[in-house]
């Protein structure tokens, strides 16, 4: 029906409150499971250095009875370092915008802003440690760059494409990856990689990988390869733990390391070494604002390579 002559509707009137929710939807993801997987250490200078070692191959041991001791040759340890690479985010707001009343915010504009800036420093501070890039000392006009995880791994790495190459020197972190030709991600290489990493004496615990490479994982088959029903009506489609000769691993997807790269990590061989622990500061003021930065300073720990493992060039598309 339609409505009565002059009747007064909302389109009408002009006093009606604004109806906006107190709450702020942010779907943006935050996990960084790497960075709060890994040991956590201090740095006390901007180049934090640490050192490997090997153990010599078994050999045939046998001596006659009473024979002199002929003393073996001693192998030096390795002298690794990386450079400590300052993280940083910032937030201005006027005087005013810290004081008129803001839905969404239990308190100031600026705690709110901070708190965000805070959190994408940290997604920052993973994306750098899954890096194919070199360590850079840096001086004056350039800054430190710690070396990701690309610049380190040579031992057991599988799959490398065309025109790929393995980082070059004899120090690690010093050069970057070269990469090569793509090829799928499958089982074989995976398998291939983890007898790699368990050959040198590693025992990965984790596998980290982008959610279009976990998709190849799922097709992995065993000899126990049924999807079992959580409960009636559901079904199981998920990886949690793959069993190897080689040892268990976990697949832990992640959305900031490079989707062409699998990585397969023993946790405990690595560590961030912090040399300013994430602060939260106040900025000079030059007016009617205020101005905060969130910062830290650190580097990552590679204890051996060798203990860690990559599946290489992988399509990612």
């Amino acid at each position: 029906m339609a409505q009565p002559t002059n009747t007064f509707d909302t389109y009408d009137t002009t006093g009606i409150r604004e109806d906006l929710s107190n709450v702020i939807y942010d779907v943006s993801p935050d996990e960084t499971p790497l960075l709060s997987a890994m040991a956590k250490v201090k740095a006390t200078n901007t180049f934090h250095e640490w050192q490997t070692n090997t153990l010599r191959a078994a050999q045939n041991n046998f001596h006659v009875e009473g024979s002199d001791t002929s003393a073996a040759a001693v192998t030096p340890t390795d002298r690794l370092g990386n450079y400590s690479q300052i993280f940083k985010g910032s937030v201005i707001t006027s005087g005013t915008n810290d004081v008129v009343e803001a839905a969404g915010r239990t308190n100031s504009e600026m705690a709110y802003n901070i708190l965000r800036v805070a959190t994408e420093v940290k997604l920052d501070m993973e994306k750098a440690l899954f890096e194919n890039v070199a360590r850079v000392a840096g001086n004056a006009t350039t800054p430190r760059k710690l070396a990701g995880l690309g610049a380190w791994l040579k031992t057991n790495v599988v799959n490398i494409g065309a025109n790929g190459a393995n980082p070059s020197g004899n120090v690690g972190g010093a050069t970057a990856r070269t990469d090569g030709t793509k090829s799928v991600f499958n089982q074989a290489k995976f398998d291939t990689c983890m007898q790699s990493v368990w050959t040198s004496g590693g025992k990965p615990d984790t596998v980290y990988l982008s959610a279009f490479q976990l998709n190849k994982a799922l097709g992995f088959v065993g000899n126990n390869n049924q999807r079992q029903n959580g409960a009636t009506g559901s079904v199981n489609n998920n990886i949690a733990v793959y069993l190897t000769p080689w040892g268990s691993v976990e697949f832990q997807p992640v959305r900031e390391s490079r989707s062409r790269d699998v990585w397969i990590i023993e946790n405990d061989k690595l560590a961030l070494a912090t040399l300013r622990p994430m602060k939260n500061e106040a900025l000079a003021k030059t007016g009617d604002n205020e101005h905060r930065q969130v910062v830290c300073e650190a580097t990552m720990v590679v204890r051996n390579q060798a203990a860690l493992g990559l599946i290489a060039d992988c399509t990612d598309s």
